[in-house]
């Protein structure tokens, strides 16, 4: 088994050449704006995933798949020759999912946003049922309490002349 920084560079160099080769020898007329995005290859070196991404609709990702799995031989010979390794990996081509993922979160963020909004304009035209500050709060109750001390005690008769309370 090989390390896996030989299989990161590895994977790095059939990169680029798989993309130079669809972009300058590959003339099949099936194949659309393709970008190759990422390559993946196994740690024994003898299998690479090729991801790649279409620029159009779902039947132009049809026909470029079909396209990619036509030239693959081509493609791998072009590797084997340029990489110079002893076994030439098997190029599977997979369509890539992160644009469809991105989309999909762009989507979901525009829909928040527009919710968002939604709240901001509701509630700029909104008003308190009751007070603005429903809530207590320390120095108000200090107040009142002592309000509450000074009516709720009856006024005790002192004797003038004790000082003490009259009976």
């Amino acid at each position: 088994m090989a390390d896996m920084s030989r299989a990161k560079r590895l994977a790095d160099r059939i990169k680029v050449i798989v993309a130079e080769a669809l972009e300058m020898r590959v003339k099949d007329p099936r194949l659309g704006f393709v970008t190759v995005t990422d390559v993946r290859v196994t740690g024994d070196l003898r299998e690479a995933t090729v991801f790649y991404t279409v620029l159009g609709d779902e039947t132009d990702l049809e026909e470029t798949a079909k396209a990619l799995a036509s030239v693959s031989g081509m493609l791998r010979s072009e590797v084997g020759r340029l990489t110079g390794v002893k076994f030439t990996p098997t190029l599977a081509f997979r369509a890539d999912a992160l644009p469809q993922a991105a989309r999909s979160i762009d989507d979901l963020l525009a829909r928040a946003r527009a919710a968002d909004d939604e709240v901001h304009r509701i509630a700029a035209d909104a008003h308190y049922a009751g007070e603005a500050d429903p809530y207590r709060h320390d120095d108000e109750d200090d107040d009142e309490e002592a309000e509450v001390d000074t009516d709720s005690q009856p006024e005790s008769q002192t004797d003038p002349q004790s000082g003490s309370p009259a009976a």
